[in-house]
């Protein structure tokens, strides 16, 4: 199969997934997105198997890293990239690299947020 197609199959139950968990969970609370925060943690846990089989070697093929890895986490939550790339930054000693990019994914996707916010009002 070609990659791209096993990355928009993953991505698309992927993103199903987590629509249905976020529907299903974030009303309980006024101030905490409990399925959001579980599905962030769940992809979390989910990247860092799948890519430490893949690391591994012969448990995981390129083909389903893709399909799991980048398609299916990737649509389920991003945050599970986010956090899995802090872990390497971390693991490799890398702690300006690791503060840095930290803190510039949080302001940068803060500010993204509100800009979009903006554009938004005044259309």
């Amino acid at each position: 199969m070609k990659p791209w197609l096993l990355v928009f199959v993953g991505g698309g139950i992927g993103s199903v997934l987590r629509y249905f968990i976020s529907k299903t969970f974030n009303p309980y609370f006024t101030h905490f997105y409990l399925g959001t925060f579980l599905v962030n943690s769940i992809g979390c846990l989910l990247i860092g198997l799948i890519l430490g089989l893949s690391f591994k070697g012969d448990y995981l093929s390129t083909n389903q890293t893709l399909v799991l890895a980048t398609g299916f986490c990737g649509g389920f939550t991003t945050f599970s990239t986010f956090a899995f790339e802090k872990h390497s930054l971390l693991s490799a000693g890398e702690l300006f690299h690791f503060s840095f990019y930290l803190i510039a994914s949080i302001v940068v996707g803060i500010a993204s947020v509100a800009l979009g916010l903006w554009i938004a009002k005044i259309l």
